[in-house]
């Protein structure tokens, strides 16, 4: 995720007039996920600003040490996204709608959506434990915008082995008829198809199944990230 905000972001967190403010929302009992995002975002903006926020007050407490103001902050904060009036460029919220009814995600969204800058970008999604399997939507102001599949090829068997990561707006909607199941259907068909590829890698198969892909559905990325195990579609080709 880290990796596809930073090629995503690059160009809105260059052109920033001020030093841009990145969220990581709902970071959990340790503070590392916010400690690693400062790092890489600062090989694109070194002057980015990182605030994680948590609800927990020990969570706050423990992360403190950590803290390098102003360009890695932490503060107790929820989906109100406290930033002293600020806008974020960008907010990072991974496996913290998961624990929510589907119901709540459209207005978490909106509320999130409120908080970032007229360019800024909110990724929302769900990995496993250790981060090699992921999915998640980005949105920007306007709404939703795409849904990205990614994972660490080597520990794939099939594409479908990632409808356990769909973020809350789209896991229950995985069922036949619906559009996240189709795509997945034919992901897994396209992936079986390109079978004979595995003999050079997953990467070359990956790549093989994404082309295959394009042609019926609407993908807004190319080799070049589908070769980094991702795959990203347009929101409304999945939307419920």
């Amino acid at each position: 995720m880290d990796r596809w905000i930073t090629h995503t972001a690059a160009r809105a967190l260059r052109s920033a007039d001020a030093p841009p403010i990145a969220v990581d929302l709902g970071y959990g009992a340790a503070p590392w996920t916010a400690v690693e995002l400062a790092a890489r975002l600062r090989a694109v903006r070194p002057d980015v600003r990182v605030v994680g926020i948590e609800i927990e007050p020990a969570r706050v407490t423990a992360a403190l040490p950590h803290a390098d103001p102003p360009l890695l902050d932490f503060r107790r904060g929820g989906f109100e996204v406290p930033l002293d009036g600020a806008s974020a460029q960008l907010i990072r919220a991974a496996n913290v709608l998961r624990q929510y009814d589907e119901e709540t995600v459209a207005a978490v969204w909106e509320r999130l959506c409120a908080r970032l800058a007229p360019d800024g970008l909110l990724v929302e999604g769900t990995c496993d434990e250790i981060g090699r399997r992921h999915v998640w939507v980005a949105l920007g102001p306007e709404g939703p915008r795409t849904v990205t599949f990614a994972a660490r090829l080597a520990s794939l068997q099939t594409p479908s082995d990632l409808a356990e990561r769909l973020p809350k707006a789209l896991i229950h909607h995985n069922v036949p008829g619906r559009p996240v199941h189709r795509f997945l259907t034919d992901f897994d068909r396209a992936w079986a198809a390109a079978a004979p590829y595995a003999a050079f890698g997953a990467r070359q198969r990956w790549v093989a199944a994404c082309t295959a892909l394009a042609g019926s559905w609407p993908l807004v990325d190319a080799r070049g990230r589908w070769r980094q195990g991702e795959v990203t579609v347009r929101w409304e080709a999945l939307a419920p």
